[in-house]
């Protein structure tokens, strides 16, 4: 018995070396969420945000930028131009409950991917549109799911993908802005005519993968 425990013991600490060394992923505690993140830049952070909270597997969002040369930009920078940057959002999800390719789906069918100059009403580079990759497992699901996105709507997709970098978050007025200015933010979406060119574009299939809206 004695000897067991010992045995026991000293497999233990075996195992806590080799976590510790990167050798194998740590077990997350019993009941809590895993966690893995995906970078989409869909034109306006708000509307990006706001639709993406609604997907069932989707623990958190953050507005932010990314993609440029200039650390720590801020709005008026980055929507000026010339930072290189663009709004983005941050999608932290539970991966057992929503993959990172049906993440990708979401995205597709909530935004405009054929347009190369912006998003609906918001126009400059910092408004366009594209999918940040970390690691060659998102990169080749970007990219197939961008080819399938291609053939679907028979035209040019002028999303990029590219490698992820720093992500710097907006500032605190511009997180969670579709709920602390509901009205503003329903009023802007409206007339920036977002969802109208969705639906002209994606028909039945808009917003697909988004309840209450597909």
């Amino acid at each position: 018995m004695r000897g067991s425990l010992a045995g026991g013991a000293a497999a233990a600490i075996l195992a806590a070396a080799i976590v510790a060394a990167g050798l194998l992923p740590a077990s997350p505690p019993a009941g809590a969420q895993e966690r893995a993140t995906a970078l989409f830049a869909g034109g306006c952070f708000w509307c990006v945000e706001s639709d993406f909270d609604q997907v069932p597997g989707v623990l958190e969002t953050l507005s932010g930028y990314t993609g440029g040369h200039v650390a720590d930009p801020g709005y008026r920078q980055v929507t000026a131009g010339g930072t290189g940057h663009r709004e983005a959002v941050q999608v932290t999800y539970d991966p057992s409950r929503i993959s990172y390719p049906e993440l990708l789906t979401v995205f597709w069918h909530s935004v405009d991917p054929t347009d190369a100059g912006g998003q609906f009403c918001d126009r400059g580079q910092s408004y366009t549109t594209a999918v940040f990759v970390d690691g060659k497992a998102q990169r080749e699901a970007a990219e197939a799911s961008k080819a399938e996105v291609a053939a679907l709507l028979e035209a040019p997709i002028a999303t990029s993908i590219e490698p992820a970098g720093p992500f710097y978050a907006a500032e605190d007025y511009h997180q969670d802005y579709y709920r602390k200015n509901p009205l503003q933010y329903e009023f802007y979406r409206w007339r920036c005519g977002r969802d109208g060119r969705i639906e002209e574009l994606w028909g039945e299939d808009a917003f697909k993968g988004i309840p209450d809206k597909d």
